[in-house]
């Protein structure tokens, strides 16, 4: 099939110093998006502006390159709160999606007491349930999981059954970064309300590639990291509720997020600052303005359309050829960009390596969802995740190399 050229690719590869080099004397084409993206020159350049022009620290000089500092470290925030349609209060930033989910399993889990629930699903990535899992242990609460249909969808006539008023956080991925699945998390919000219950969405894999707006999804909480949308990594964001990040008592003590301390107690800084303990990362903060204002120019509508083809494109190249076997929704339309497949007679490591000796960059393995690789009786998939700047010739030379991985174990 033709895709329509909805975003000049050609153009934006040039923005991305890393698709210059090689890899094993071929052309690097990377399909490993789902672990991180590459970054354009945009966001290298702000970041390094910020060293080389006015590092500093921010909220404490007076001076004029601490000025500039703040000033770029809460336009951050400002743009941030911006591109998912929230408040500036109500961004916090962490390292990653890892550290915001484990603030909100820390901070929530202490208002919960024995036989509370968690509601959680079977296609968690193990950020987004080894948290709830310890939290679970540690104070007698109930975990459960929302099944899996036969066509890699959530079981919603099971999650109307385990979500409950003893609910109290149910927590779920918006985009699988393993069968692809975009899962209904709208929905999911109303259930959870209608019961009492919180609800945390795990947007990892979902940021960048379709269009955010919180307030419209009615989450109660949205975690991301930065360097999954071109930014730089250790740099993450939790959205939550405002009159929610009111009542929470802070994950980190330290300096910046105290409002006055004495040798008997301290109150807290005002929001975001109450969630951001010591020196922030101010550059990585930078870096992920840049990376948001280039997805904006490019427009996060056109994005998804764009990989929506190239998502269907993929699927039928590797639907046809024999002995491949794809994982996940079979139309592009209700799954994200990320195609996870298995070669028959093939370890996914071997295949990885393979595709390697092609300049192909893959992931192969239970891309921390070992849970999951149990339901689908596998030890491992390999994982082709693309971005906007991926193209159908990139996807043509996965399917020789894959076909080349067979002839070798023939």
């Amino acid at each position: 099939m033709l895709i329509k050229q909805t975003l000049d690719t050609k153009k934006i590869r040039e923005d991305f110093p890393i698709f210059k080099q090689l890899t094993h004397n071929k052309p690097l084409i990377y399909l490993d998006n789902g672990a991180t993206s590459q970054k354009p020159v945009q966001v290298i350049d702000a970041m390094n502006r910020f060293y080389n022009e006015y590092n500093s620290n921010v909220h404490r000089g007076v001076y004029k390159i601490s000025e500039l500092a703040t000033h770029a470290y809460e336009e951050a925030h400002r743009k941030t709160a911006d591109f998912i349609k929230a408040e500036f209060e109500e961004v916090i930033f962490t390292k990653g999606t890892t550290e915001s989910l484990n603030l909100l399993a820390y901070t929530l889990g202490r208002t919960l007491k024995q036989g509370d629930e968690i509601v959680l699903s079977q296609m968690e990535h193990h950020s987004n349930l080894v948290p709830w899992q310890q939290l679970a242990k540690q104070k007698g609460l109930a975990l459960k999981f929302i099944r899996i249909t036969k066509d890699y969808k959530l079981d919603m006539a099971h999650a109307r059954e385990i979500i409950t008023p003893k609910t109290k956080i149910v927590s779920i991925v918006h985009v699988s970064n393993v069968l692809g699945t975009i899962n209904p998390v709208k929905e999911l919000a109303a259930l959870a309300h209608k019961n009492g219950a919180l609800f945390v969405i795990d947007g990892a894999q979902s940021i960048q590639h379709l269009p955010i707006n919180v307030k419209e999804l009615d989450c109660d909480f949205f975690a991301f990291s930065g360097h999954k949308m071109l930014g730089p990594t250790g740099i993450g964001v939790l959205y939550g509720k405002r009159h929610l990040l009111e009542h929470m008592e802070p994950f980190l003590y330290g300096g910046d997020m105290i409002s006055e301390v004495q040798f008997e107690h301290s109150t807290w800084n005002e929001l975001p600052w109450k969630f951001e303990a010591g020196t922030p990362n101010i550059t990585e903060a930078i870096g992920l303005a840049a990376a948001i204002d280039y997805l904006k120019e490019i427009n996060m509508e056109h994005i998804k359309e764009y990989e929506e083809e190239l998502t269907t494109y993929a699927l039928e190249t590797l639907s046809n050829i024999k002995g491949v076997r794809v994982y996940g929704p079979t139309e592009a339309g209700d799954r994200g960009s990320v195609i996870a497949f298995n070669v028959e007679g093939i370890h996914p490591h071997d295949v990885s390596t393979i595709l390697d000796r092609e300049g192909i960059a893959v992931r192969g393995g239970h891309h921390c969802a070992m849970p999951l690789m149990n339901l689908l009786g596998v030890t491992g998939t390999v994982r082709a995740s693309f971005s906007f700047y991926n193209t159908t010739e990139e996807i043509d030379k996965l399917a020789q190399a894959i076909k080349k991985a067979q002839e070798v174990f023939k």
